[in-house]
């Protein structure tokens, strides 16, 4: 399930003229390492001209042999690699009409923003007219006109970064490639800089294929985002698809923050209802179709997301638990709340290598003999103490349903 991009921007030309908008096609890319570890496994993607795609997934996922297939620093074992309808996958890294942004900015320390910024240019024997033409224009763009003739050592970490993107952008490739090109910079820069690459991407409309294992970052910049594990693609689509509709727990797992709560349930008598730590949760239409083929009695795992509870009662919040806080985070504009769940973890593959992969970020889904952990997030008005049990509410039309032996999702629409 796919829909619009949202960031639909016509894209501006740059100093030569029409735009270079590219497509860019994984047809069964496999790569083999000589030890045997498996990088890639039959990778199908296609992305479309002028899209900006994330690659994200945790580390050895293949997402940065993936981008280094693609550019030709990497030779897959298998499978063909395609830029603008040409066949690329025998061609030199220098043939294919990429530029490559690494998390390294790699500029030369001796010359000066002009010259690292021309240097791509000259290279290639581009007449020294065209070159001014080419750098004032990207210089333009970035904000940089004014630090043309400082050396690296004279610019801040974002003004680096600009440098470097401004060293791809500079000539005008097919395809714009970016490795983790943020992981270098501190939080509030990353933030900007997030915000600062989409607008160049909207602005010029050049196909972009960005890797982060940043979820956050993936969300908030992809027109779509492909999440991989272990080398194998689990999904590609919108955002929002991704976190509404997960086709299993890994991607439901990665995809949020604070990531999902799991917990296995049992399928109600009448397939009407779930039951979760002594609670019986009513289902719509929709959940009880997923349940069709399910044994009353059998165990079902549940999703919940953090987001999705509420302290306040509401007619549109549906089901509710009981629970007894052990600990709140009060973060300001809202409020972490940690409590236990008397449900048993959920178990699968999927789920194990999201909790390995993830480990900082869902530390409260740890198990223990008491339970499963969850996290409500909470308005910072509510006045959920530590230790005082409360009554948390939740739309039972939010939840996600998941088979408990392979972790995939039981919406047929994931």
């Amino acid at each position: 399930m796919t829909s619009a991009s949202q960031h639909d921007v016509a894209p501006a030309a740059g100093p030569s003229g029409e735009p270079v908008r590219a497509g860019v096609e994984f047809h069964g890319v496999s790569m083999t390492f000589p030890d045997g570890t498996v990088a890639l496994e039959h990778l199908d993607l296609s992305i479309r001209e002028g899209e900006f795609v994330v690659l994200v997934g945790p580390s050895g996922c293949g997402k940065s042999t993936a981008l280094r297939i693609l550019a030709g620093l990497e030779e897959a074992t298998q499978g063909e690699v395609v830029i603008g309808g040409r066949t690329v996958t025998e061609l030199e890294p220098q043939q294919r009409d990429v530029a490559m942004v690494f998390q390294n900015y790699a500029l030369y320390p001796h010359k000066t923003l002009y010259e690292n910024l021309a240097y791509p240019l000259r290279i290639r024997r581009i007449p020294k007219a065209q070159v001014a033409q080419r750098v004032e224009w990207v210089a333009e763009l970035l904000g940089l006109t004014e630090l043309l003739g400082r050396k690296p050592r004279a610019l801040s970490g974002g003004q680096r970064q600009r440098v470097a993107m401004g060293r791809a952008l500079v000539r005008e490739p097919a395809a714009f490639l970016m490795d983790e090109p943020l992981s270098n910079l501190d939080a509030a820069l990353r933030v900007e800089m997030r915000a600062e690459i989409r607008r160049i991407h909207d602005r010029l409309g050049v196909t972009t294929v960005y890797v982060t294992h940043d979820q956050v970052e993936a969300m908030t910049m992809g027109d779509r985002v492909a999440v991989l594990r272990d080398g194998v693609l689990q999904q590609f689509d919108d955002p929002q698809v991704l976190y509404h509709q997960p086709r299993n727990v890994f991607v439901a797992g990665f995809v949020g923050s604070p990531a999902i709560n799991l917990a296995l349930g049992t399928v109600g008598d009448s397939r009407d209802s779930v039951e979760l730590a002594d609670h019986r949760i009513v289902l719509d239409a929709d959940h009880r179709k997923q349940l069709a083929d399910r044994s009353p009695g059998s165990p079902v795992a549940i999703g919940i997301r953090p987001e999705a509870f509420s302290h306040d009662r509401d007619p549109e919040l549906d089901a509710s638990l009981n629970v007894t806080p052990e600990l709140v985070e009060k973060l300001g504009s809202e409020l972490l709340v940690h409590f236990r769940v008397r449900a048993a973890p959920v178990r699968t593959a999927g789920a194990r290598a999201w909790a390995e992969g993830d480990a900082e970020t869902i530390s409260h889904l740890r198990d223990t003999d008491e339970g499963t952990a969850f996290v409500a997030r909470l308005d910072a008005r509510s006045d959920c103490r530590v230790g005082e049990p409360r009554e948390l509410f939740f739309a039972s039309k939010r939840m996600l349903l998941f088979d408990p032996e392979n972790g995939e999702s039981l919406d047929p629409d994931a």
